[in-house]
């Protein structure tokens, strides 16, 4: 799932840490796609403390969501059907069909979070903001490799871009895709992939994602 998603299921949390948390795997590969870290092997080093604890919460929680949703039928059906829809479209990029369906699901979730107000991407920023940085930084220092300036220079222009507030508006997602594509393969999509993929994934969310609701409903339950 996309941050968004992720944030959803941590939106009334004890303390800001574990919103970060529930989205520092993700941040942290976005600094560095190497930065993959096994929980179970750093646990035992980080910091002690409430809120380095609520990283770890919100951390587990993440690595538990992700499982559930890319195990779940929802999930098989609809980048199944994602696929077959913008194959042709993308047919003469490098971009693998089933990874730009997999992400559009991803994206297309958040939007119908922000267009049913079903929680506040302002909150959200507002949980980055607010977290320990002194407490965050230890917590980064146990990981060992993390370039700590590194990390706080993207989060920095994450937090302050505020780019999630873009979802709203479908016909903003293919720039966000065809960004997430191109740090996998080289290549420059025309002014007609983005407006075909945009045409698509309207139709898509309004005609095939009525259903969006059961996945958090589903997810929720399991991690009750």
């Amino acid at each position: 799932m996309n941050f968004l998603s992720h944030y959803y299921f941590e939106r009334y949390p004890a303390y800001s840490e574990q919103v970060l948390g529930s989205l520092l795997p993700d941040l942290l590969k976005n600094v560095d796609k190497t930065y993959s870290f096994p929980l179970h092997k750093h646990e035992t080093s980080f910091p002690f403390g409430i809120k380095s604890g609520s990283i770890t919460e919100g951390w587990k929680r993440h690595i538990e969501v992700d499982k559930l949703f890319h195990s779940s039928d929802f999930f098989y059906h609809h980048t199944h059907q994602l696929r077959k829809d913008i194959a042709e479209n993308i047919s003469d990029l490098p971009v693998r069909a089933s990874f730009l369906a997999h992400i559009s699901l991803e994206l297309l979730l958040d939007h119908k979070l922000i267009a049913n107000n079903l929680l506040s991407v302002a909150r959200l920023y507002e949980h980055l903001e607010n977290i320990d940085r002194n407490n965050l930084t230890k917590y980064l220092k146990s990981l060992e490799v993390v370039d700590i300036d590194r990390f706080y220079n993207f989060y920095d222009k994450f937090v302050s871009s505020r780019y999630i507030f873009d979802y709203a508006k479908v016909e903003n997602l293919p720039h966000a895709l065809f960004n997430i594509c191109k740090r996998v393969w080289n290549f420059s999509p025309s002014a007609h992939h983005f407006e075909v993929l945009a045409h698509q994934l309207d139709n898509y969310q309004r005609e095939q994602l009525r259903d969006y609701s059961e996945i958090f409903t589903y997810i929720s339950q399991q991690l009750d």
